[in-house]
């Protein structure tokens, strides 16, 4: 009888470590394409039970999430006073894009000298914009930089608040739709290749629970980033629905 008792909680502890660790809280940005891999994984693997909400790096550091989507650029100017914050794998990667509008007489990057330009503050569409104004010797100061949310660009181009914009899709695109015939763009991909990427920290990782809770949510998500490189058109509806944009600019912008 001791011999059974044995053999079954051996057999209990065998199917547990068969059976893959549920539950890790995912900060993610619900407003962009780069996070098609994400919730592909969490639709195709719900045993994972990934509990998914809006947020980024500066959820992960507050201690509301295991797991966060950032571009490299956030991990870059947190990482000084958070060493503990680890990238585990890079998602997808994106290139950026400036539109501004040609019936102010931007015709060429070094036209945008002395105008108002829109992009987030302190993120990755903030540093392409330095990085292209460099490229024609221009600087931040010889611009005025206007903070605002990507999601906010289209709108601030039609009303004339800013005369172009700096950010990642689908906030390029959109102002592009708004401006029409009058839209010049300028893009580089020499220039900046945002690294969009999953992140972590080392008390999470440490956690033998949630460490493995990770690797199993990372397995997830390249089987799922293979199956969108390969049948993009099968994810576009999922991500849609997910980050509220039209198939159509999903293709548009892919």
């Amino acid at each position: 009888m001791r011999g059974l008792l044995l053999l079954s909680v051996l057999a209990a502890a065998v199917l547990a470590a068969a059976q893959p660790v549920s539950g890790i809280r995912f900060a993610v940005t619900m407003t962009t394409v780069e996070s098609a891999p994400i919730f592909l994984a969490a639709q195709s693997a719900p045993a994972l039970r990934m509990d998914i909400r809006a947020g980024g790096i500066p959820m992960l550091l507050d201690g509301g999430a295991d797991a966060a989507t950032n571009s490299e650029t956030q991990a870059l100017l947190r990482s000084v006073a958070r060493p503990d914050l680890r990238i585990v794998m890079t998602v997808a990667e994106c290139y950026y894009r400036i539109v501004a509008r040609k019936s102010l007489g931007i015709r060429t990057l070094a036209d945008l000298r002395g105008k108002k330009i829109g992009t987030p503050a302190n993120t990755s569409a903030g540093y392409y914009l330095a990085k292209m104004l460099r490229t024609v010797k221009l600087a931040e100061s010889d611009v005025t930089v206007v903070a605002m949310p990507v999601e906010g660009m289209a709108a601030a181009m039609k009303r004339g608040d800013v005369d172009a914009v700096s950010g990642w899709e689908p906030g390029a695109h959109d102002s592009i739709a708004v401006l029409g015939a009058d839209a010049a763009v300028f893009q580089d991909r020499k220039v900046y290749r945002e690294l969009f990427d999953l992140n972590t920290t080392t008390a999470v990782l440490n956690d033998p629970v949630k460490r493995r809770a990770l690797i199993d949510v990372v397995r997830a998500m390249v089987t799922a980033s293979s199956q969108v490189t390969r049948r993009p058109a099968d994810v576009r509806p999922l991500l849609s629905s997910r980050i509220n944009v039209p198939q159509e600019t999903i293709v548009d912008v892919w």
